[in-house]
C-alpha cells in the first residue's frame, strides 16, 4: 500500500505533539495540561488510523475483484477487521 503525503504529514504532526508532551513532563507542567495534550495526540492517531484503514479498505475491495469468491470474502473481512481495530 502507498501512503499519501497527507498521511505522512499527520504522523509528523503527531510526532511533534509527542515531543511537546515529553518536554512538558520534563518541565514539570500540570497533569491536566499534559493529559489534555495526550488526549489530543490520541485523537490525532485515531483519525490517522481511520484514514489509513479507509484507504486500505478501498484497495482491498478493488483488489478483491481479482480473486475467487472465497478469497474475496477473506480480503474484505481483513479490511473490515482493520476498520474495527481503528476505532
Amino acid at each position: 500500500m502507498e501512503y499519501s503525503p497527507q498521511m505522512k504529514n499527520r504522523i509528523k504532526r503527531i510526532e511533534g505533539q509527542l515531543r511537546g508532551i515529553l518536554r512538558m513532563m520534563e518541565e514539570g507542567k500540570e497533569c491536566k495540561d499534559v493529559i489534555t495534550q495526550m488526549s489530543a495526540a490520541r485523537t490525532a492517531i485515531d483519525r490517522t488510523m481511520g484514514l489509513v484503514v479507509s484507504s486500505n479498505l478501498v484497495n482491498c475491495v478493488l483488489e478483491s475483484e481479482q480473486f475467487e469468491k472465497e478469497d474475496q470474502k477473506q480480503v474484505i473481512e481483513t479490511a473490515v477487521d482493520l476498520l474495527v481495530k481503528s476505532r
